[in-house]
Formats: structure tokens, C-alpha cells, sequence
């Protein structure tokens, strides 16, 4: 049996068909550019890709037109056997407190979903476009969401907590939620099973255009860098991360900028993109090797970042086994791995060089024999993680 899995974005919409046991992909895909002059739809199944370009008005039309290159072009979605559509699972950003497992879809969990837009304003929104266009036009099909926040849900009260008045934070949601934990829970469990050893002390890196830590404590969640949304944190593509609240009130009082304004510039102009005027980490690693003094000052800030939570990390947990490294840029980009892990040297945490370079899509160890911790290389595959949840939760 298989699961389409469907994670809708604010312009874009990607979609996977897998089945979950052994995480054989039958088709995806990508719309992009919803609501612009020109959309971009993108359809893969085996090694046959098929490329439309029109205007996409809206997600239903997106979702429409996805589902309609199922028809055309496979996988049938009403076949029976093992590519039979057993779920619908749906990636959503913020679950809040009501939400701490996959969960399936009615109108109530619809209206929750609604009810927490304002912890996540650039992605529930787009989430609930996805479920309501999906649950209309596959209403046949049980539909599971599936919670970024879900796997924080374990976080101390000493780590979720902020310091400010109870009252307020009770009364407004205000805690650490966390971000990427379909990630964060997919990689710490595949370290786990990878080194056969399920009793470990773990930091996992998801680095990508969004970025984001955790600590792990024998497979569950103690800490990590994102919060009441994920803005908080490491240094990201486009967002700034952590930052003193004080600069909002600053630049409303002395620049003049709206809190719309300020808001804009924390999340999408802020981060990499403006350190370095790009936030494309290939593009700043070339401009590094032709000696660019901006770009390698934009790495520094966002390695010295990154250091800053590992240290932290291993001392709240009492120590460190391993350092994962996953996502986009920790996949793909040796140099940032070799720049953090150099700076761990002191502590005897020590990279295998000719490993880190290799490339390779299966998880692997990175680090010298002679390392106090063991670094790896793990890709995340959160569609997976998504359709075998959903299993779980129609089961």
C-alpha cells in the first residue's frame, strides 16, 4: 500500500507517492510559483519527468493539476494492489499544544490548524489550502497531519519555558515549539539504528535554507534552537535567528519601520542573503575560493553560530556521542562540515577529511577513528517519515 504525501507551501506545493515500509517512491513532484504570471509543474515518475509551465491561480488548481498528471501520466492513484492510496499524509509546521502525534484530519483538527496561524503565519495557512483542496478532491482517502512540533513535544519546562509573565504566555501559547522535528526525529532515529545503539547523547543539524538544532536524549527531544516559530536559532538562508528583541523596538523608534516591515526583514531578509547578498551556500563557497572577504565573514557568522549550540547542547545533556549533519547544506556542503567540526578540535571531536569529501546519498561517519564523537552524514527523508506515520495513525 502506498501514501501521497503533500507538503503545501505559500507559492508551492510537493508531492510524493511512496510506500512506507520499504520507502520505494513510485512518483513526485513540485508546483511552483502558485499565484504568479506563470507556474512551474514538475512531475517524476521513475526516470520519465514531465514539465508544464501555465498559470497556477490557487492550490486547488495546483492539487488539480498534480492529481491530473497522476491520471496521465501514473501512477494510477485508483489502482489496487501495492500502489493503492492508503493514506494522505500532510506536513504541518505548528501543531501547538493540541497536537503531539499524527493525527487524522476532520473539521476539528482543520479548525485547530486555523486557530494557530498566528504562531505560524507563513506556512499553516498554506497547510490548511493543501488539506482542504485534498480532503475535496480525495475524500475516499483517510488524511493524517503530521506536526513539525510534534517530536518537541518532549522538551523539559526548562527548555520550552520563557521568562517572561505566566499569565501572558499561558494566555497567548507563548513556549518553545520547536521546528524541522520530522526531521530531527527521522535523523536521530536512523543514527540510532545506523550504530545499533539506542542509549546515545545526540546533536542533529538540519541545514538547509531553514536551519535548525536538537539535542537528543536516547531518542527523545531536550532541546532545540527554533521556538515560538522558527525564527529563532542559527543563522538561516533568509531569516536572522537569534537576535536581542530590542533591535524590533529600535528600528521601530528610530528607523521608522512598521512592525509588518521589521517582521519582512527578520524572515526573508535577513540570514545569509543578507550577510552575503546571496543564500545559496554553493554560490558563497565559489565566491569564497576567489577570495571574496564578505562571503567568508558571512560563513564565519554562521559556523560561529552553529558552534555556539553544540557547546551548549553537550553540556545541558552532560556530554556528546554524536554530531549529525543533514538537510541541503549539511548533506551537500563538506566545507561547512569541516568549518564547525575544526572548531571542536579541542575537544578531541576530529573529521576524516577524504570521508567528508566523498560524496553519498547513505548515511555514513565522517570522523577520524580517534574522535570523542562520532560525526555522520545522514539524509533526511521527512516523506518517508510523514507516510509512515500516517500508517501508524490510521492503524
Amino acid at each position: 500500500m502506498s501514501v501521497l504525501v503533500i507538503n503545501s507551501g505559500s507559492s508551492s506545493l510537493k508531492y510524493k507517492l511512496l510506500e512506507p515500509a520499504s520507502g520505494q517512491e513510485y512518483a513526485s513532484g513540485l508546483v511552483e510559483k502558485i499565484g504568479d504570471t506563470e507556474g512551474i509543474i514538475t512531475h517524476i515518475v521513475d526516470d520519465n519527468k514531465t514539465v508544464l509551465t501555465f498559470p497556477i491561480a490557487d492550490h486547488s488548481q495546483a492539487l488539480e493539476q498534480a492529481l491530473r498528471l497522476f491520471d496521465t501520466h501514473g501512477p494510477d492513484l485508483h489502482a489496487q494492489g501495492k500502489q493503492a492510496i492508503q493514506a494522505v499524509g500532510h506536513r504541518i509546521v505548528q501543531g501547538g499544544m493540541y497536537f503531539s502525534e499524527p493525527t487524522i484530519i476532520d473539521d476539528e483538527v482543520e479548525q485547530h490548524i486555523e486557530e494557530l496561524i498566528p504562531l505560524a503565519p507563513l506556512h499553516n495557512p498554506a497547510h490548511l489550502a493543501g488539506i482542504r483542496v485534498a480532503r475535496q478532491l480525495l475524500p475516499d482517502i483517510p488524511h493524517v497531519a503530521v506536526f513539525d512540533t510534534a517530536f518537541f513535544h518532549s522538551l523539559p519546562k526548562a527548555s520550552y519555558t520563557y521568562a517572561i509573565d505566566r499569565n501572558i504566555a499561558a494566555k497567548y501559547q507563548i513556549r518553545r515549539y520547536g521546528a524541522h522535528g520530522t526531521s530531527h526525529a527521522y535523523v536521530s532515529d536512523k543514527v540510532a539504528r545506523f550504530l545499533r545503539n539506542d542509549q546515545l547523547k545526540q546533536i542533529v543539524l538540519h541545514i538547509g535554507n531553514g536551519a535548525s538544532a536538537s539535542a537528543v536524549i536516547n531518542g527523545k527531544a531536550v532541546e532545540t534552537s527554533m521556538g515560538l516559530t522558527p525564527l529563532e536559532g542559527l543563522v538561516m538562508g533568509t531569516r536572522c535567528g537569534d537576535i536581542d528583541p530590542t533591535v524590533v523596538f529600535h528600528l521601530y523608534r528610530e528607523a521608522g519601520m512598521s512592525i509588518d516591515e521589521i517582521d519582512d526583514l527578520f524572515n526573508r531578509g535577513s540570514g545569509l542573503k543578507a550577510l552575503a547578498g546571496d543564500n545559496d551556500m554553493r554560490a558563497i563557497k565559489e565566491r569564497m575560493d576567489h577570495g571574496d572577504e564578505i562571503a567568508h565573514d558571512a560563513v564565519d557568522v554562521y559556523v560561529h553560530r552553529i558552534a555556539i549550540y553544540i557547546g551548549s547542547y553537550t553540556a545541558i545533556m552532560g556530554g556528546l556521542d554524536t554530531i549529525t549533519f543533514t538537510a541541503g547544506i549539511g548533506e551537500n556542503s563538506d566545507v561547512v562540515r569541516s568549518l564547525v567540526i575544526n572548531k571542536l578540535a579541542p575537544f578531541g571531536v576530529f573529521l576524516d577529511e577524504k570521508k567528508n569529501k566523498e560524496p553519498s546519498k547513505e548515511a555514513r561517519i565522517i570522523s577520524r577513528d580517534d574522535s570523542s564523537v562520532k560525526v555522520l552524514v545522514v539524509p533526511t527523508n521527512e516523506e518517508l517519515s510523514i507516510a509512515r506515520q500516517s500508517i501508524k495513525a490510521i492503524n
